[in-house]
């Protein structure tokens, strides 16, 4: 008997559908730099570079990890998207660069067309929020890797910067202040941890009401990613940040020494800002040591800008204009012998 590519699970008719499903979604993020549209091999982006003297392109690419579990139990996959797009975006501008296109790869156990439009009009919204272009992007069937309700997903970006205005944390010195940039919550770091305190040890439902939070475990869990290219565009066409970290898996500890010079160490202020209480009551259940709190999770904090103490109170103002929620969380220092690269102080 003959056998269709449809009958071994992959169905080339709902993938054409799907194409012209968000054939208008993908171009609402395209400006003139973009060359034709979707639903050819590859995607083409005009790169400007009267603004540039010596650019350079800084890419990135990444998931969302385990938060897709969260959004499987919810059956909602409207904001998912954003992550994607800002887990790039955020890593692409700690170089300073300017993000200028996207591309995505969607795999899924069986396509479900809806749930693809969601997954896509969600990245076009995060594209539009940092200024960037969705120029392409891959669906594949995979019956047989994955089960028929489950997806994975992963994106890439491309940036640009001039040579001499990357940032790299080589001009940090002792005294430098640390800005931190508020999150939205959880964000897309963590999820297994949560997974395991929230759904496996203390088995509550994704749709519960938690009178703490204000709202549903699911609201909560699902908040998209905080996107921060405007905020620090807007900053660095006036002031020098010499330092960005994205804090992403690995939270403080991990992530604040890859930007400091030698010899020099973070300090930071634990109660110069408020912890949004979804950490603490993941901490609570779990029982999780403020160490591995701070080891995984962001804490409230999802960026953390290093200037000079001498721009720190203008760049906290423009940030007030630019209604960024932020707050003054350390300083840098020079690091003593035996002391650890981040310190904490209550």
């Amino acid at each position: 008997m003959s056998l269709t590519y449809k009958e071994a699970g992959v169905d080339i008719d709902k993938q054409n559908l799907l194409i012209k499903g968000i054939r208008s979604i993908v171009k609402s993020t395209h400006g003139p730099e973009v060359i034709g549209g979707i639903g050819g091999f590859a995607g083409r982006f005009r790169l400007d570079l009267a603004n540039y003297k010596d650019p350079v392109l800084v890419s990135s690419t990444d998931g969302v990890g385990t938060k897709l579990k969260i959004a499987l139990m919810a059956d909602n996959h409207d904001n998912i998207g954003v992550d994607l797009v800002g887990m790039i975006v955020n890593d692409i501008i700690v170089d300073g660069a300017n993000p200028l296109f996207f591309l995505d790869y969607m795999a899924m156990g069986r396509l479900n067309v809806e749930r693809g439009k969601a997954l896509v009009s969600g990245m076009a919204r995060g594209c539009k929020e940092a200024g960037c272009a969705l120029i392409g992007g891959e669906t594949a069937e995979m019956p047989g890797v994955y089960n028929d309700d489950e997806y994975d997903l992963a994106g890439f970006g491309v940036g640009v910067v001039d040579s001499d205005k990357i940032i790299d944390g080589s001009r940090i010195s002792a005294k430098d202040v640390l800005i931190g940039l508020h999150s939205s919550g959880v964000h897309s770091n963590g999820y297994s941890l949560v997974r395991k305190v929230l759904f496996e040890r203390e088995k509550l439902d994704i749709d519960s009401y938690i009178e703490d939070l204000g709202k549903t475990l699911a609201e909560e869990l699902l908040t998209p990613t905080r996107i921060y290219v405007k905020s620090v565009m807007n900053i660095l066409r006036n002031f020098e940040i010499k330092g960005i970290v994205h804090i992403t898996g690995g939270g403080f500890i991990d992530n604040i020494p890859r930007v400091l010079p030698a010899r020099s160490c973070a300090v930071i202020r634990r109660g110069s800002w408020t912890v949004p209480p979804i950490f603490r009551f993941i901490q609570d259940l779990g029982r999780i040591e403020d160490a591995e709190m701070y080891r995984t999770f962001n804490m409230g904090i999802g960026m953390v800008l290093v200037v000079a103490e001498k721009d720190a109170d203008d760049i906290m103002q423009r940030l007030r204009g630019l209604k960024e929620p932020a707050t003054v969380i350390g300083v840098v220092k020079s690091l003593k012998k035996g002391e650890d690269a981040v310190l904490f102080q209550d």
